[in-house]
Parts: structure tokens; sequence; C-alpha cells
């Protein structure tokens, strides 16, 4: 194996004999230069893992050295060692981006742990992580199996994801494998919580956790009568928990997290069912009741979230809130680049909505783009994907421009996602909807151990087609797949993202409220 390479720059580098002899002790090649242009020839010539680079230097002076270092190499970690305390030079080295600096007079076991700190951080953070995981292992694979309520079902969730995206950064891919195979254990009795609860919860208000159609009234109408500044609601539409954690510190620059939370989908877990009930603040039998002649079931034709905006005043009206506000729903760039240069007038408004639909057709777009499918193949690169598109989108310049004045902001999204990688086979009619993740039709033929079946939509509280009518859910990570042409069916869809079944990743979403910092 090759030694560690070291250059040294001090101009009382022969005071430091016995420094560069226990570095070299320890198996480190070091090189040692008496001025900045010597060591800024040598780090020209030579590749070097780390310097060390004295900052009161005759001649050139150890900042200037640095940033001269930096413009030939900017990745290698530079350790700037000085005799003086004072606060502006420090400034300077740090916002020259020094790896780490140390004051004189340094021991050698300083200079050791400087160079572990920096250059072996990432494999001890990985050993670290992987070990901690080991032990946590234990602890959450009994805990799946208690008899959980929501709430513990919302902390085992939330400690999953934060496992998974640690263990990404490891890359131990052997232990990277066993969390996701907790997960899918968690998803088995996850369903089977489900299953066992999802009826009573929307008979027992006061039990239940608050789902889709209770959202606004438990969550967001609190933070509006709350303060008197406006209030921003940014739903982002099938947005993960785990995308939530990964576009967090981008948002963190901007806005201080005042509160983090989860809420409960409600089933299907699909865009024309959650997100009327959000807006409407009713579950879709109700709303289809209210507003025979604007709800529209799975097999009508027309677009399925086209009236927003009514449910959303009708619902206000029934709380007796007379609230000004306003409605946006974005579908492309340019209704993006529009709501930016409308954030003035949204100032106007005590609440303001904003749909943003990017990361609904991002899951789309993979399941029917090749291209998407590459970039976004597992579901480390898909959550890269997001944040991708996050950090360039009109969406991060709209909050740029609402934390410029005092506001409040609470991002959430209808339902999530979930890679689907084992089919189910099902038989239905020609009438039966498209969904991979629940079908509702008459006759339906299904493995009754991969769904959750509510043959009566009324105890749902889901719109009838007629009086045969049931739903099936699909559990877990299953999708359904017809018999006819079954191999191709499999073969395109397996690996895809899909909602409207069971699963954490479908059911437990992200409600975050944030303030300006």
């Amino acid at each position: 194996m090759d030694k560690l390479s070291i250059l040294w720059a001090d101009d009382e580098i022969d005071l430091l004999k016995p420094h560069v002899l226990f570095l070299r002790d320890k198996g480190f090649d070091v090189t040692t230069a008496t001025n900045g242009h010597d060591a800024l020839d040598l780090f020209q010539k030579q590749r070097f893992e780390i310097v060390f680079l004295d900052e009161n230097m005759p001649g050139l002076s150890g900042l200037e050295t640095l940033v001269r270092l930096k413009n030939i190499n900017a990745s290698v970690p530079v350790v700037m060692i000085t005799k003086s305390e004072e606060e502006y030079i420090m400034e300077d080295a740090i916002g020259s981006k020094i790896a780490d600096y140390l004051i004189k007079p340094v021991n050698p076991n300083q200079i050791l742990l400087s160079i572990k700190k920096n250059l072996d951080t990432k494999r001890l953070v990985s050993e670290k992580t992987t070990s901690v995981y080991q032990q946590e292992f234990r602890n959450i694979g009994m805990t799946i199996h208690d008899k959980l309520d929501y709430k513990s079902w919302i902390d085992v969730y939330k400690k999953l994801i934060y496992w998974e995206l640690e263990l990404e950064k490891s890359k131990d891919e052997g232990m990277y494998e066993i969390l996701t195979m907790q997960k899918d254990e968690a998803n088995v009795q996850f369903s089977k919580f489900v299953e066992a609860n999802y009826l009573s919860w929307l008979k027992q208000d006061d039990k239940a956790p608050v789902l889709s159609h209770t959202l606004f009234r438990k969550k967001i109408l609190p933070v509006i009568e709350s303060t008197e500044d406006p209030v921003f609601f940014l739903l982002i539409d099938n947005l993960r928990y785990d995308q939530w954690r990964m576009i967090a510190p981008i948002l963190s620059e901007e806005l201080r997290v005042v509160e983090e939370d989860a809420y409960f989908s409600i089933l299907p877990t699909a865009t024309q069912y959650a997100r009327n009930a959000i807006f409407a603040g009713m579950m879709p039998s109700d709303i289809e009741k209210r507003f025979p002649k604007l709800w529209l079931n799975d097999d009508d034709e027309g677009g399925k979230n086209q009236h927003e905006e009514e449910f959303m005043a009708d619902q206000l009206q029934r709380l007796r809130k007379p609230i000004k506000f306003s409605y946006t729903k974005v579908t492309n760039f340019d209704a993006g680049k529009a709501m930016v240069d409308n954030i003035a007038n949204m100032f106007q408004n005590k609440f303001n909505i904003i749909v943003y639909n990017f990361v609904d057709m991002l899951s789309h777009a993979r399941t029917d783009m090749q291209v998407i499918r590459e970039l976004a193949d597992d579901e480390a690169a898909y959550r890269s994907l997001t944040v991708s598109w996050f950090e360039h989108s009109p969406l991060l310049e709209a909050i740029r421009k609402m934390v410029a004045k005092n506001v409040k902001v609470v991002i959430s999204t209808d339902h999530g996602t979930i890679r689907v990688k084992e089919p189910s086979k099902l038989i239905g009619d020609r009438n039966t909807n498209t969904n991979l993740r629940y079908k509702q039709g008459k006759n339906l033929n299904y493995e009754k151990r991969d769904v959750f079946e509510v043959k009566n939509p009324a105890d749902a509280m889901l719109p009838r087609n007629n009086l045969s009518t049931a739903f099936v859910f699909a559990k877990q990570d299953k999708f359904f797949a017809y018999p006819n042409n079954y191999n191709h069916y499999v073969n395109f869809y397996k690996n895809t993202f899909q909602h409207g079944g069971i699963s954490p990743e479908e059911m437990i979403i992200p409600i975050i409220s944030l303030t300006n910092r």
C-alpha cells in the first residue's frame, strides 16, 4: 500500500525535525519546504494528500501560499499552523477554506490527530455509523413486532429513514442490504397495522392520526391563527419523508424549522383522493355528495383535481373562517417562473396555497422515460434527482422571496410513493381503473394475502360507482399485474415508483412549519 504523502512548509522546518521523523515512523511520506515558493513548486510536481502550512513565512506568506495552493488543487486539505491567535488571521484562513488550524508550539500527536481527522474522517464515520446501526438493528427489529400505535409507527419510520440516509453515505453495501431487509419487514408489519386500524380511524376522529381530510383543520389553520404574518402552504406533490430530509438542509439556510411532524394519507394514496380531501376537509364520499358536479371517479373522463380552490373556499366557509387566500398550481417550469413573479402580490393575502407538481411528474417520468429510469436507478438516485431539481427550481427562488418578508411557511404533500418490486396477479373487467397500487371495480379476482380489501366502499368513505364495486389496496412493495401479457407488464413496471397503496413511504408523510431565521 502506498504511503500517504504530506507536504510541510515552514521557514523553521529544521526545528521541526522530530515531528517529521515521528510522522515518517508512523508510515507517512513527508516532504518539506522552507518557503511558499518552494512549496508551490513541489505541489505542482507531486501528489500530496495533505499540506501543513506555516502562516508566518517570509516572502510569500502562508495565507498567500494557501490561496495559490487552492487554485492549483482545491480538494487537497491544508492545515494552517500559526504563532498568532489574532482573529483576523483565523477569519482570513477559514475564509480561504482551510481544513484545520493549529497554534504553535504543536506536538506530534496534534499533527497526527489533524491528519486522521482530515484523511480518515470518511472511513471513521463509516465504521462508526455501521457499528451504531448494528446496535440499533436489534432494537428496531423488536419494536416493529410490538403492538404499536400510529405515533410509534411514525417514530419507527423516521428512524429507518435516518439510518437509510446514514448508511447510504457510509457506502457499506452489506449493512445497507440489511437495512433494506429491515425496511421490508417493517412494511409487512405496517400493512397489518393499517389493515387492523384504518377503518376505525375514520369513525373515531379523536383516536385517529391527522389524516388528509383533517390536515388543514388540525395542522395548518392553527398556524394561520397564531400569527399576523402571511402564511404560505407549499404542497409539493408526491414528496416522501426521505426526500424532505434531503432538501431540509437547503431550506435551513433560509428558514428555521418550528415543527417537523408527519401525518397519514388517506386511502387510496393517490392525488385525486388525498389532495381533494386536504382542500375540501372531507373524505371523498362526502365530497361527492356535496359537489356531485365537481367530483370525478376513476372511470370518468377529465382532470380529477381541477376544483381544489373551490373546495378550499368551501372548507373555510364551513369553518366560519373568512380568510383571504390565493391558490396557485404549478405544473411546468414556465408556470413556476410566473408564480415567482407573482409572490409580491401574494403578501396581500393572509393565506397562500402553492401546489407544486414536479415530484409527481418525476415519478411518472421515471416510469415512462428510459433516460429518467437511468438517472433515478434506485432510491438514492431518486432522492438525489429530487435535490438537484429543488436546488435549481423556481420553488426555491420563490421561498427566498418569501423569507425577505415576515412569513410563516408550511410544507407538506398529499401522499408519498414506493418503489414496487413484486407483482401480484389481479383480474378485473374493462372498467377497472389502471392504477398499479389500488383497484376499484366489479368482480375483482386477486391474491388476498397481497391486499387490504374494502368490499363496501362506504366503510372507507369512498364513492361507489355501483352496488358491486369494491376497492383493494396493494400492501408493501406489491404492484398489480394482469395475467394477459404478464411478463411484459412486469418487466416494464418493476422497480418503478408508484402510489395508491399501503406502505409507510406512501402513507407517513411530512408536515413542516417554518419561519424566518
